[in-house]
């Protein structure tokens, strides 16, 4: 099973237990706050996924390891291609 299946899996599943909750479609004779509680859930969960997100994106940017000999290799292509581009005449 690929991972956007697992996904839709889960988000499906929590959509319908969202559904039966806050539309009480299997008469379970739930209290009125379960219900005000369950109708704005999925909003609650957007937000938080987004924070976590967020989150996730700015620990990672500022983990990010420099690549010291990767940089030096870069450069030194860089050199050779405009060593090879001024010897075929252009100018650089």
């Amino acid at each position: 099973m690929t991972k956007l299946l697992q996904w839709l899996f889960g988000v499906s599943l929590l959509g319908a237990l969202w559904a039966l909750v806050t539309f009480d479609l299997l008469d379970l004779s739930l209290p009125q706050t379960y219900r005000e509680v369950a109708w704005p859930m999925p909003f609650y969960l957007l937000v938080s996924f987004g924070c976590y997100s967020l989150a996730t994106v700015g620990y990672r940017v500022a983990t990010f390891n420099d690549c010291e000999e990767a940089a030096k290799e870069l450069q030194e292509q860089i050199k050779e291609a405009k060593g090879d581009l001024r010897r075929k005449g252009l100018k650089i």
